[in-house]
């Protein structure tokens, strides 16, 4: 309970999709039982039920949802929808600050809500970029637009800081690490998962899978699936688990691959302590998140990026990760390579991971009192 409203300040987070969920929990854990703050968590509803189930797991509770999601909305509609949701909540509690992660179109419409309320802004994972604007799309054009109305600067490596040196953008720039790692440390041990029990980790080489980007909608899809086949062809010890996305345009080509193949295994989105584990046991990860590019070097895991650009510079040059592209004759040689080529894939798995070491919850926390009470 708000107790006095002179001596506090006033902190919204704002909350779109699963990833932001599981990168801004631990940073809302810090403010919720601070004096010094009065925290709200907005969520827009563009992933509602999953962002629930990591709040949940954090036992953080939200104060509005949005609900600014229908089936089919275009990237133009959520955008606008949310920023005028957004103007009523700004204009009925009016915050000293508001918290945005990251690069989807909940983060720049909120943050551009606020700008247009001459409210602060504090934008965590800032300073990412491939210098393609249409890849990814929109996240690209998303982060850079933040990056130019922010206040505060949260960058997690000091690639991400340089390149905003470099925008001179406006603002304090702080490097913290990846708050990504502080959820996944916090959940990572000493919780079971069903899910594990229907896949045979000692005797199968099992490739766990994510795909969801824009950019490998259509014809990417559709060379990623096909090396897929080849590589399940090839490779009589290797079985597939593959998270389906919500959205049908990547899912149905899957399903109508691989639904009867018995060394595939499709599964729905997972609780995020079920996705832990299951990165935690597998034997490599290929995929076109950017998540787990920064979670799987914590364990260990070979990530073989499904793009053709990523803003993650740090896992290539820490040899954590390889950008590997969406051409079928590259997903086979490179699977292949860490399915046969034991050197190989052990001198990439015995890595340190570049993104963080579980405290940049704590480094942004500090940063944001020292910035409002200094």
């Amino acid at each position: 309970m708000l107790k006095n409203k002179n001596s506090v300040k006033k902190i919204t987070f704002i909350i779109g999709t699963r990833p932001e969920a599981i990168k801004l929990a631990p940073v809302i854990e810090k403010f919720i039982d601070c004096k010094y703050f009065y925290t709200r968590v907005i969520l827009t509803g563009q992933h509602i039920d999953l962002v629930k189930d990591v709040l949940n797991l954090f036992s953080i509770k939200y104060d509005k949802n949005l609900k600014v999601m229908n089936k089919g909305n275009s990237l133009s509609e959520i955008t606008s929808l949310i920023i005028n949701s957004l103007s009523k909540e700004f204009d009925n509690f009016r915050p000293n600050l508001v918290i945005v992660q990251g690069d989807t179109n909940s983060a720049f419409s909120a943050a551009l809500s606020a700008f247009y309320k001459k409210i602060k802004i504090g934008h965590i994972e800032a300073g990412l970029r491939t210098n393609d604007i249409y890849n990814p799309f929109p996240e690209e054009v998303n982060r850079r637009l933040i990056s130019q109305i922010s206040n505060l600067h949260f960058a997690p490596t000091k690639i991400s800081k340089d390149n905003l040196i470099k925008e001179n953008v406006d603002g304090n720039i702080f490097v913290t690490g990846n708050t990504v790692i502080d959820s996944l440390l916090k959940f990572s041990k000493g919780l079971q998962s069903e899910v594990l029990e229907k896949i045979d980790f000692n005797n199968k080489k099992v490739v766990l899978s994510t795909i969801h980007r824009r950019e490998n909608w259509g014809i990417n899809l559709n060379n990623i699936i096909q090396g897929f086949e080849e590589i399940l062809e090839k490779n009589p010890s290797c079985f597939f688990i593959i998270i389906m996305h919500p959205n049908k345009k990547v899912s149905d080509p899957i399903i109508k691959k691989f639904s009867n193949n018995k060394k595939v295994l499709l599964l729905n989105p997972l609780k995020y302590t079920d996705l832990i584990h299951i990165m935690k046991n597998c034997y490599f990860i290929m995929s076109d998140s950017g998540g787990i590019q920064e979670e799987a070097p914590t364990f260990g895991k070979p990530v073989l990026i499904l793009r053709d650009t990523t803003e993650r510079l740090e896992a290539i040059n820490a040899g954590v990760a390889k950008l590997i592209g969406t051409n079928k004759s590259s997903i086979v040689e490179e699977a292949d390579q860490l399915l046969n080529n034991k050197e190989k894939y052990q001198s990439i798995s015995n890595r340190i991971n570049p993104f963080g070491d579980g405290k940049a919850s704590q480094r942004i926390f500090e940063h944001i009192k020292k910035y409002f009470f200094s």
